[in-house]
């Protein structure tokens, strides 16, 4: 048995590799992914601007050190605060995901590839401040909506075959490494730089999932992707500032991630081969995420519920007048939903309230809709029909569903209700298959995601300001051009 370690430095991981190359190296061509990221930039940012209604949110932001000034600090949007860059993405990554109603992804593993921006954005406002006052050219928004499109990408293409969830893991350690990618390139990273940043972000170890499912659902699930993010601007400017990489941080035996999280955390995982343990790309890095982006358009609530609380509107009508008279009500959906929404029992917090299957589809069948006010305590109390409803639910796969929810030529995300009542009559069975935020019904969801956004402005700003920014967000080339300095201005309070 040998006492000593070959201490051989290896090269960096190829992982590390594809990400760095990517990111330095490819040209975003796609004028549908360039549109796509307008409109996930309008949706992202009203999600935060409509999170500023809530003080549970708002407790949290600003500088850890009151009446700090930082010299071109980023601005938090809807807000008057100026924060260092790693404090400000904490707060924008905060507010965006604040009410579960930015985008999603949805794979093997899940995520909302927007809250990035908290990093971007901060990154992207401080340096075109601190070059302008240097006399040079600040970064433009077309940089920023080309960060977010490589962001999405890298997020939603490793989650495409690689489940963190199945390990315990929360998606955020995406956020992380993809933040830290395209945050690094912004500050001008060269490619040993950025390799040191990435191999930093995976070193860290990650969040646990804890937060996200019962019997421990709670609030943090509202901020750990801003944490994520945040984290992500922290670790670029150490390799910015030169400090060494860990080249086999995902691969090295015994101490690497694989070895550590990626395998005998799982029981089914460590009887795999070892070449199964590793990162699986089920495609090259392009702009293919950006492009078939879901957006939560309707509903301020957990993706995979979204088409439950379509069907749940469209039945309301047929059911609101006969609450008392219902039976049973069966909700049919997919494995996905079941293993992460689906509770019974009390719900002890509006975070609780968002991830629940059948707390998200009593709402709409009683009310017609579901807004962020519907998951408050006070709501809640005041509405015991709800979870008299809830009681009522019976959930069941669909292994169709399941099996169309991981087609990649497919990608729905099927729920069906059908109401049944004492006397033995039922309504029809409504199916929805495809939510209105899907790229399948994108010439139908884009309209109303503009309305989402105009409604949101509205909540922060007074008439006059609502049109610039709306009259700026609706031309790409314009928008493009414009200074990011320049566009977070319009947003400052």
């Amino acid at each position: 048995m040998s006492t000593v370690e070959a201490n051989v430095r290896p090269d960096y991981d190829v992982e590390l590799q594809k990400i760095a190359d990517y990111v330095l190296g490819f040209t975003i061509e796609s004028s549908e992914a360039l549109d796509t990221a307008r409109h996930c930039l309008m949706d992202t940012m009203g999600c935060g601007l409509l999170a500023l209604r809530f003080p549970e949110c708002t407790k949290h932001l600003g500088p850890l050190v009151e009446g700090t000034v930082v010299p071109h600090g980023a601005r938090v949007p809807g807000t008057s605060f100026r924060l260092d860059p790693v404090k400000a993405a904490w707060d924008i990554g905060a507010i965006i995901r604040w009410l579960d109603y930015n985008d999603t992804w949805l794979a093997a593993e899940w995520g909302h590839p927007s809250d990035n921006l908290g990093g971007i954005l901060a990154i992207a406002d401080h340096l075109s401040q601190k070059r302008l006052a240097q006399g040079d050219s600040p970064l433009a928004m077309r940089e920023v909506l080309e960060a977010m499109v490589m962001a999405h990408e890298i997020q939603g293409v490793m989650a495409l075959d690689n489940s963190f969830n199945r390990v315990g893991l929360d998606h955020v350690v995406l956020v992380k490494v993809a933040s830290t990618a395209v945050v690094a390139k912004l500050m001008g990273a060269d490619r040993e730089q950025l390799l040191s940043a990435l191999s930093h972000a995976w070193v860290d170890g990650q969040s646990l999932r804890t937060y996200r499912h019962a019997p421990n659902a709670g609030s943090r699930k509202s901020w750990a992707a801003g944490d994520a993010t945040s984290r992500a601007v922290r670790l670029a400017d150490i390799a910015m500032r030169g400090e060494m990489g860990i080249p086999g941080v995902l691969s090295a035996p015994q101490w690497g991630f694989y070895d550590i999280l990626f395998s005998h955390t799982n029981r089914d995982l460590a009887l795999k081969p070892e070449a199964e343990r590793t990162f699986s790309f089920q495609r090259e890095f392009g702009s293919y995420v950006m492009e078939n982006i879901l957006f939560k358009i309707s509903f301020p609530a957990e993706f995979h519920a979204q088409t439950a609380c379509e069907a749940a509107v469209t039945l309301h009508p047929q059911v609101k007048d006969r609450l008392d008279e219902i039976d049973r009500i069966e909700l049919t959906t997919h494995d996905s939903a079941i293993r992460i929404i689906s509770k019974e029992g009390d719900l002890a917090n509006p975070a609780d309230r968002d991830h629940c299957l059948q707390y998200m589809t009593a709402v709409p069948l009683i009310f017609g809709s579901l807004t962020a006010e519907h998951y408050e305590d006070e709501f809640h109390e005041a509405n015991p029909r709800i979870d008299a409803l809830r009681g009522k639910m019976q959930v069941v796969e669909d292994e169709a569903y399941s099996r169309d929810y991981y087609d990649p030529e497919k990608r729905s995300i099927a729920n069906a209700i059908q109401v049944f009542f004492k006397d033995g009559s039922a309504t029809e069975k409504v199916e929805v298959e495809y939510p209105v935020g899907h790229r399948r019904r994108r010439a139908e969801g884009i309209p109303l995601l503009v309305d989402k956004f105009r409604r949101n402005l509205a909540t922060r700003f007074p008439a006059g300001r609502c049109e610039t920014i709306m009259a700026l967000c609706e031309e790409q080339a314009r928008l493009e051009r414009t200074p990011v300095n320049r566009f977070v201005d319009l947003f400052v309070i």
